[in-house]
């Protein structure tokens, strides 16, 4: 891939030079292969910028000035985007390039994708931290519920009351069998007695 760069180098504009050779000045300070594409002396090369700067990046009267660059056939920006990105590290990025390693870009860009890579790895440990907090609390809970001394006096005083109740279904069980057997009792005896008294009868008859 090669960087073009659309300049006029015999411009009358100061302000235009002087952003030109600003280009120029650091895509060669960044060792970056670049091709110089004169369009004052070079009418192909004026007609084919002007046909592919976007439509939207064109000035209202829709020449654009240069510089502009290219990167082959892709449009990358004027000097104002490319001011902009030579303020953000991002030139790399703007030319469409991949910064080299040891570049304020490339460190920019792994900085980047470490606090990336950790924020999903912190994430993911508090979910695991989360997990084990809420089933430790739950074992904690049951081994609570178990040793917990006021629930065991409770059980046991239940236990105690069950066993002092038993006693006292016994004990009722016994009276009701005596008054049953005092019934019995009962009964023989008068029919004893209506039987002596049919027996005195006939005999007094």
């Amino acid at each position: 891939m090669v960087i073009k760069v659309f300049l006029a180098s015999s411009s009358g504009s100061t302000a235009i030079k002087k952003k030109q050779q600003d280009v120029v000045g650091f895509l060669e300070a960044l060792k970056i292969d670049y091709a110089q594409l004169d369009i004052a002396s070079n009418e192909d090369n004026r007609m084919w910028m002007r046909e592919n700067v976007p439509g939207e990046k064109k000035p209202t009267n829709g020449i654009p000035l240069p510089p502009q660059i290219f990167n082959e056939e892709m449009y990358c920006g004027d000097y104002d985007t490319f001011f902009e990105a030579k303020e953000d590290n991002s030139v790399y990025e703007f030319l469409g390039l991949t910064p080299p390693p040891g570049s304020k870009e490339a460190q920019q860009a792994e900085n980047v994708q470490k606090l990336h890579n950790g924020s999903g790895t912190e994430e993911h440990l508090d979910d695991d931290t989360t997990k084990k907090e809420l089933v430790e609390a739950e074992q904690n809970g049951d081994a609570h519920t178990e040793d917990d001394p006021g629930k065991k006096a409770e059980t046991d005083a239940q236990e105690e009351n069950v066993e002092e109740e038993e006693p006292a279904e016994e004990d009722e069980e016994s009276r009701n069998v005596a008054e049953e057997e005092e019934q019995e009792e009962g009964e023989e005896d008068r029919v004893e007695d209506n039987h002596l008294v049919s027996e005195v009868i006939l005999i007094l008859e």
